[in-house]
């Protein structure tokens, strides 16, 4: 086994260049710019990008990616100082979700060693972002009824249907894409992941601007695209064990627990709640520094984020010395959710009326990137819905962490074909 270098070496080495080679965020802010209020432009993607080419030139791209296929090789503890020491700088956090936590992971994993050797050295290089087209608009949260097909045609798969919540697809190059092969398998079991070109003939995509104003969702109609069948990711109808593998590497990313996100993860902020520093700037501006109850709810926000990051080191270092199953991400997944939704409560409840006019209403003394309070608490439940819902995490963890029985499904072992399909 080849001798890597030590963590605090590593992390000197990491402080120096980061300080001479990356540029300071503006003071309070943890965006770049053109990653705003509810808004990322198309400077910011070309920005990621460029920051991306410079961490790979420098050998700090893909730090716990195998150095075959242009990572460093490196533990997640080397990949955690890098993170900490970038903090403060511009980093390509566009990147993370899902281009390196979610869909890298599948390809490495599962894809072949053509498909990895042409891709991964190219998404980490910056030169190639990855999107996922997973859900559908008549799915809900039944990924495997999904009814997208791919009909074999010689060497390619034409594929006709509609993919919807696709994160920043309009800015992607491929998208790992799940369709149905065989409608004459039960539904779980007729499915295959195909990696397909965004941009290409037969894709049209449209942005959903949300409440508060951010179009990064996507929506995209398939009208006889062709993909080569040498795309499969994994094997043919065997796409849910991969779509399964990419749904926890999505948890893990969404809860805060992947090894393969660099500098500080990008959750949207109306996600995630204010930050505990935030709401302490909040209570001085608006003259309620000495009040006992705001004290209280600042110092609830500050543990809840201190103990979720205490849960994810627990739950991680379990997962990977085996002694948690890989469905206990879910667990993270969870309370990062819940505690969201919370933070968001403790926010507006701070801010009151400011959350809808004052310092507030445009985040603490206007901070940049920082959206409205009010805003976080509208949009409060989307950190219960990004990477499968908390109700869908409480299943998982109950019947396959806990061992507890399955829930009935009607439409078990039923060919897709006979199972009746809403209008």
């Amino acid at each position: 086994m080849t001798d890597i270098e030590d963590v605090g070496s590593f992390r000197l080495r990491a402080r120096e260049w980061i300080r001479d080679n990356l540029p300071r965020l503006p003071e309070g802010s943890d965006a770049p710019d053109g990653e705003g209020r509810g808004h990322v432009d198309d400077a910011a993607w070309l920005r990621a990008r460029e920051l991306q080419r410079l961490l790979f030139d420098a050998g700090f791209a893909g730090i716990c990616y195998p150095t075959e296929y242009g990572g460093q090789g490196l533990t997640p503890a080397h990949q955690k100082a890098f993170t900490e020491e970038s903090a403060g700088y511009q980093m390509p956090l566009l990147l993370n979700v899902p281009t390196f936590s979610i869909c890298g992971p599948v390809l490495l994993e599962l894809g072949t060693e053509e498909q990895k050797r042409e891709h991964l050295p190219k998404v980490l290089s910056g030169e190639r972002v990855l999107v996922q087209f997973l859900s559908e608009p008549r799915g809900g949260s039944d990924l495997a009824g999904l009814t997208t097909r791919a009909v074999r045609d010689g060497d390619v798969f034409l594929v006709s249907g509609a993919k919807i919540w696709s994160s920043g697809a309009y800015a992607a190059d491929y998208a790992t894409c799940l369709v149905r092969t065989d409608w004459e398998a039960p539904k779980h079991r007729g499915l295959t992941m195909l990696l397909m070109k965004v941009h290409q003939p037969g894709v049209t995509i449209r942005r959903i601007k949300q409440l508060d104003g951010n179009e990064e969702f996507c929506e995209e109609f398939l009208d006889d695209v062709e993909v080569p069948v040498a795309n499969v990711i994994g094997e043919i109808n065997g796409g849910w064990a991969v779509a399964s593998r990419q749904l926890f590497h999505e948890r893990n990313a969404v809860g805060g627990g992947s090894p393969y996100v660099s500098g500080g993860a990008r959750v949207a902020s109306s996600a995630r709640g204010a930050a505990p520093s935030a709401l302490t700037q909040l209570l001085r501006s608006t003259g309620q520094a000495s009040d006992p109850r705001a004290r209280e709810l600042v110092a609830e926000s500050h543990l809840l984020s201190r103990v979720q990051e205490q849960l994810i080191d627990r739950v991680v270092a379990g997962m990977t010395a085996g002694q948690l199953p890989s469905t206990a991400g879910s667990i993270i997944r969870l309370f990062g959710g819940v505690t969201a939704v919370r933070r968001a409560e403790i926010g507006l409840e701070l801010a009151g009326s400011h959350a809808v006019s004052g310092p507030a209403a445009a985040g603490p003394d206007a901070t940049p990137g920082e959206p409205a309070i009010g805003t976080q608490f509208l949009m409060r439940q989307s950190s219960c819905l990004g990477g499968g819902s908390t109700e869908m995490a409480r299943n998982i963890i109950s019947e396959r962490v806990l061992g507890m029985p399955r829930e009935h499904a009607a439409d078990r072992d039923i060919p897709f074909s006979q199972i009746r399909q809403g209008r």
